[in-house]
């Protein structure tokens, strides 16, 4: 315990596992939560939405909001890459310092 208080144990690659699958995981399925969330309590945002997805299907050709789609989810599989890459860039320096520290 005193190792832990004393900072000579360093718990960063576990916080950071936590924060990956916090980041990963949880905060896209949130915010998709939220916005279900919002047009439901809220009537604006509701009647917003219906309007925005009634004009968007009555002057959008079904091709282009495929693609539209099919973009976004592109969007979202690069923007999960790079959180994955930048946390396994903070693992792999964490794990560079406990082996320079080691030695």
């Amino acid at each position: 315990m005193t190792d832990f208080l004393s900072f000579d144990t360093m718990i960063s690659r576990h916080a950071l596992l936590v924060f990956y699958y916090l980041g990963a995981v949880v905060m896209p399925l949130a915010a998709w939560l939220m916005a279900l969330f919002l047009m439901r309590r809220f009537e604006p945002v509701g009647d917003a939405y219906r309007a925005g997805m009634g004009l968007l299907t009555a002057t959008v050709r079904l091709r282009w909001r495929v693609l539209g789609i099919l973009l976004f989810v592109a969007a979202f599989l690069f923007m999960e890459l790079m959180w994955r890459i930048m946390f396994e860039y903070l693992i792999a320096f964490m794990q560079m310092r406990d082996a320079l520290v080691r030695n």
